[in-house]
């Protein structure tokens, strides 16, 4: 899914996912703008969910992180 367009403070989101994912290590989760496809990639390969559904929860976390910053 390229159309993943992450923004705002990875480092906190980044956090999230460890939360929710404690098996992820930090180069599981280096994010480099325009190659989110890599990273949705790394984390598929860890947690065993597809890259939609990755997609669907940092989209999700993003959501709420925008919500609890109004």
């Amino acid at each position: 899914m390229s159309n993943l367009k992450l923004k705002g403070n990875w480092n906190e989101l980044k956090g999230k996912i460890k939360q929710k994912y404690g098996d992820l290590t930090e180069d599981d989760l280096t994010y480099v703008e325009g190659k989110e496809d890599e990273l949705l990639g790394r984390l598929q390969k860890k947690t065993g969910k597809t890259k939609e559904e990755l997609a669907g929860v940092i989209k999700n976390l993003l959501e709420k992180d925008s919500k609890s910053q109004k």
